[in-house]
């Protein structure tokens, strides 16, 4: 994993909150599993996607695609247990269909896009439901 670097917070900068409400049977549709890694590897001919086979405690692989090979290695992550959004219409990325979104935070520091991917503890099964 990456080393942890000291962060001086008074230089990061973050998105605004939404001003729009989003009301509670709206979020409830939404289905956020803890998934674990099972593969990881660059997309071909893409800077930015790695390609994920995930178990998501259903039986079957889950394939999502990610933009966040800028900040993370395909090995630094295979093993470990993610938070993803499993109820998303698949969608096609370089030719590959993407079936959910894996979660991760986003700020400005200094200037620069700043991105952790969630990991979660690895005592959390596949398939654990976030309420």
């Amino acid at each position: 994993m990456r080393e942890k670097e000291e962060i001086d917070f008074s230089k990061v900068r973050v998105e605004p909150l939404f001003e729009d409400m989003v009301d509670f049977d709206t979020f409830s549709k939404s289905d956020f599993r803890a998934v674990k890694i099972k593969e990881c590897f660059a997309v071909p001919k893409s800077n930015k996607l790695l390609q994920f086979t995930l178990n998501d405690g259903s039986g079957k692989d889950r394939t999502i695609l990610s933009g966040i090979h800028p900040w993370y290695e395909p090995e630094e992550l295979v093993g470990k247990t993610a938070l993803a959004i499993t109820n998303l219409p698949p969608r096609k990325m370089m030719g590959v269909e993407s079936c959910g979104m894996l979660c991760s935070m986003i700020c400005d520091y200094e200037g620069e896009e700043h991105l952790d991917f969630i990991l979660l503890d690895d005592h959390i099964p596949a398939g654990a439901k976030l309420y």
